[in-house]
C-alpha cells in the first residue's frame, strides 16, 4: 500500500476552534464586500464557492452550503443541487482559467475521514497537473505551492460569469 503524507496541513489541524466556532459561516455571515478578502469567488442562493485557505495545490476550491450542516441527509435538495451545478461550474472556471489535466472532487464527512471543519459539509475541487508532486514534501516537510492565494483568486475572477450562468 503506498502512503500519501500531508505534513504542511499540522498547521490546520492543531488549530483550536469551539466545536461552535466554523470559518464557512464566520465568512459566509461576514459582509459580502469582504468577499475578495474571505476568498469567496461566489454567493450563490443556497451556496458559496471559495477557495481554500490551505490548500493541496493552486486552485483549490470548495463550495458549501449557506445552511451549517454535517450531515448529507439534513441537505435540502434545492442546495445540493445548486452545489453539484456550482460543482460543474466550478470544473470549467478553473478548466477556462488554470488549464489543469484533472481533478480529485470529494467530501471527507467526519474527522476520521479527514475533515478537518466536521461540522459544516463542504466538496473539495482539487484541479491536478501531471508531475504536481515532487520530493519537497518527503523531504524536508515543505509544500510548495506555486502561486499566492490573491493571485489565484485574481485569476479565477477574470473567469467568474462561469459559475453566474
Amino acid at each position: 500500500m503506498k502512503k500519501i503524507w500531508a505534513p504542511w496541513r499540522i498547521e490546520y489541524i492543531k488549530q483550536t476552534r469551539a466545536d461552535d466556532e466554523c470559518f464557512i459561516c464566520e465568512v459566509i455571515n461576514d459582509d459580502p464586500i469582504n468577499d475578495k478578502k474571505n476568498l469567496i469567488l461566489h454567493r450563490g442562493k443556497n451556496a458559496i464557492v471559495l477557495l481554500n485557505l490551505y490548500p493541496y495545490i493552486a486552485g483549490h476550491l470548495m463550495i458549501a452550503p449557506l445552511e451549517h450542516t454535517a450531515d448529507l441527509k439534513d441537505l435540502p435538495l434545492e442546495t445540493g443541487s445548486e452545489m453539484w451545478a456550482l460543482t460543474t461550474k466550478t470544473v470549467e472556471l478553473l478548466k477556462a482559467a488554470i488549464r489543469p489535466e484533472g481533478f480529485n472532487i470529494g467530501l471527507n464527512l467526519g474527522k476520521v475521514s479527514g475533515a478537518g471543519l466536521k461540522t459544516h459539509l463542504h466538496i473539495h475541487i482539487v484541479p491536478r497537473w501531471s508531475g504536481d508532486t515532487n520530493f519537497m514534501p518527503i523531504l524536508s516537510d515543505t509544500r510548495v505551492i506555486s502561486q499566492e492565494l490573491s493571485e489565484t483568486y485574481s485569476e479565477l475572477e477574470k473567469f467568474k460569469e462561469i459559475l453566474e450562468k
